[in-house]
């Protein structure tokens, strides 16, 4: 019932392609705080994006959606929130804040998920940071309307003893000198199969999925939005998550899908960044290269105004030449005209 029990971890073996991943990701660490300390004001704007993608993204995974402008205001502007749906966006934002802010200071422990479970609720009149008083399941729908269990979680009677369990371990491992990278991603699929809260599970795993990797010394989280990478993957997300599910109850799980598909977005992560800061660095304009790296991480369309909020050192004038020159190259493409066009991605 652990994918960090120990005879799990001394049976799981690597094959060559899982250690050359390993090993680029250690590569791609060790780059990282090269990056961070040349390029201080390209990672100030990546920053913003990336709370911005990431409130938007793993919001819209569970079917929670407000339009851009409002999550610009909600994330770069700190108003209060209007509706349900941005009151949840509101509290990714904040729990995602005190990632960001304090990391080193949050331990993985029981009260850390259930304090960050609790952000993701402020707002609502339904309190979070409570482990489920019912039983729950994990549903599909298929395409003709019908769902069907795709996983049953452990009982609301078992939740308390094996998120207990899933602490322990954890740090278990880590007092063993595992590798962080082995241990994260299998201590994530457990949180997922156990499920604990009655919903806010899928969000809360991605916080926590940011917090042990800046544990881990991987930031490139702050600047990339791993939530954006798993939204624009999501049938890969999805899929893992099943096959290493799967015999799960009985210990008899395989958690090797899971850990490809953890391993391929961190490193997706870790190259998109090296490509955008890369791309600035080479002096092709540096302004102008804010507004292109901004613009490579959207997902939806946007407004010309939406970069001018999200990039304040940039003046309309060269946000507007910058935009031209994506269309022109065949990068973007504007529908619309006048104040009410919007652009995206080709």
């Amino acid at each position: 019932m652990s994918s960090l029990h120990h005879d799990v971890l001394e049976r799981l073996s690597l094959t060559l392609s899982q250690a050359s991943t390993l090993r680029a990701l250690g590569e791609h660490q060790g780059r990282q705080d090269l990056h961070v300390r040349q390029t201080p004001e390209v990672l100030t704007t990546l920053r913003q994006a990336a709370v911005i993608e990431s409130s938007e993204s793993s919001n819209r995974l569970e079917g929670v959606h407000a339009p851009r402008a409002r999550i610009d205001l909600l994330v770069l502007h700190q108003i209060q929130p209007s509706g349900r749906d941005e009151a949840e966006i509101a509290g990714y934002r904040d729990a995602l804040q005190a990632i960001h802010e304090d990391a080193a200071q949050m331990p993985f422990r029981e009260l850390t998920i259930r304090q960050l479970h609790d952000l993701l609720y402020r707002y609502l009149a339904t309190r979070g940071g409570a482990y489920k008083t019912s039983d729950n399941s994990i549903v599909e729908r298929t395409p003709d309307g019908q769902t069907r269990l795709r996983f049953q979680p452990t009982s609301m009677i078992d939740t308390p003893h094996a998120m207990s369990e899933l602490i322990r371990r954890y740090d278990v491992g880590q007092r063993e000198g595992r590798e962080p990278l082995i241990l994260i991603p299998l201590a994530i699929l457990d949180f997922l199969c156990i499920h604990p809260f009655p919903d806010g599970n899928g969000r809360t795993a991605r916080l926590l999925t940011l917090l042990l990797l800046y544990h881990a010394h991987h930031q490139v989280g702050r600047y990339i939005s791993l939530e954006r990478i798993v939204e624009q993957s999501r049938e890969s997300y999805y899929e893992a998550l099943y096959q290493s599910s799967q015999g799960w109850h009985e210990q008899k799980h395989d958690p090797h899908p899971w850990m490809n598909y953890f391993w391929a977005v961190l490193l997706s992560a870790y190259k998109e960044f090296e490509d955008r800061v890369g791309t600035i660095k080479q002096g092709r304009g540096g302004k102008t290269e804010l507004v292109r790296a901004w613009v490579m991480g959207r997902v939806t369309s946007f407004q010309m105004t939406d970069v001018v909020q999200a990039l304040p050192g940039v003046s309309r004038d060269l946000v507007r030449l910058a935009l031209r020159q994506m269309r022109d190259e065949g990068t973007l493409e504007v529908v619309g005209a006048g104040r009410g066009a919007r652009w995206r991605r080709r």
